[in-house]
């Protein structure tokens, strides 16, 4: 078994489509066909991925997502027919991972679940990263300032890591786009925006005023050397 993954999906056809072409990928598959279900779900079977629907009966995809980021690092992929930037970038901003538009591929979505479960899968030994009072771990999927730990989504973690590995470094958000999506992936540019505002919230003492990511105009983002600005 690949991993377990959690379909919220209100459309029985479209659940049922997703379910078969996750399974024959060797996944395991349980269906929930309104949020609060999911919620129920989720929280008894703790999945590995949870493909959520942005519009369903008595509790929306975003505010899953809300309660789901108080409790846990699940990564999240949102399937919206919603297409507008701003739409997506506020699925984003509330820690969904990733999104879809419909209508889709299911190969597309499949081909998405394999890089996010890649992603999770356990890493040779490797000792952290450490960058002032941060500390980015790789192997544990953890990230500590000041010796806390600090909840991050499966995305910001993919950021933090490459700007962690390289300080000093600019990368340009096309370069990060490829680091938390995979090397295939077309997306918005803004996402990397979103994640490095809410990357500077949680570690940051004064996110306007960064010591660790800093913004490279014209460029990018890079990590401080030394994480004293």
């Amino acid at each position: 078994m690949n991993g377990r993954i959690l379909i919220a999906e209100d459309d029985e056809k479209q659940a049922e489509l997703i379910r078969l072409y996750l399974e024959r990928e060797g996944y395991s598959v349980v269906v929930a066909y309104d949020g609060r279900d999911a919620l129920d779900q989720i929280r008894a079977r703790q999945p590995d991925l949870v493909v959520l629907d942005w519009m369903m009966p008595a509790m929306d995809g975003l505010d899953v997502t809300r309660v789901l980021r108080q409790e846990s690092d699940v990564p999240i992929i949102m399937l919206t027919a919603r297409s507008t930037e701003e739409d997506l970038l506020l699925g984003l901003e509330l820690g969904a991972d990733d999104y879809i538009t419909k209508p889709f591929s299911p190969r597309e979505l499949t081909a998405r679940v394999r890089t996010v479960m890649r992603r999770r899968a356990p890493q040779p030994a490797e000792d952290a990263l450490r960058i002032g009072e941060l500390e980015v771990d790789p192997v544990r999927h953890q990230v500590r300032m000041h010796g806390a730990e600090v909840e991050v989504t499966p995305k910001e973690f993919a950021i933090l890591e490459a700007l962690a590995r390289h300080p000093g470094r600019a990368f340009t958000r096309t370069q990060l786009l490829q680091q938390a999506f995979g090397f295939d992936y077309d997306g918005l540019e803004r996402t990397v925006d979103v994640h490095v505002l809410n990357l500077r919230k949680k570690l940051e003492p004064d996110p306007t005023s960064p010591t660790y990511l800093s913004t490279v105009y014209g460029v990018g983002y890079k990590m401080a050397e030394h994480g004293d600005g």
